[in-house]
């Protein structure tokens, strides 16, 4: 919420876990970019590893980018996504 205020968005209080349209928005928006994030960090690890990769190491490298992309990516839907502002998961919720 105050990364809003910084960057002058619309504040408001604090986002509710059921709010149905921005759940669903960024577990989308997560699941999509897990699959990225892990053929990415996949991609770095063949890089920097070369011939001495192993088949743990590079699910581990794997793991690691489909973790923090998708988190970043919700995050960064959480907070910019115009679903998530408070007046229209309100608006949502009463069918107007």
């Amino acid at each position: 919420m105050a990364l809003r205020k910084f960057f002058g968005f619309l504040e408001g209080e604090l986002m509710r876990s059921d709010s149905k349209p921005c759940m669903r928005l960024m577990r989308q928006t997560a699941g999509i970019c897990s699959v990225g994030g892990a053929l990415g960090f996949w991609t770095i690890c063949r890089l920097h590893y070369g011939p001495r990769i192993t088949i743990p190491r590079s699910l581990w490298w794997a793991a690691c980018g489909a973790v923090s992309v998708s988190s970043s990516s919700a995050l960064l839907v959480r907070l910019f996504s115009p679903e998530c502002q408070p007046q229209n998961i309100t608006v949502y919720d009463n069918g107007k």
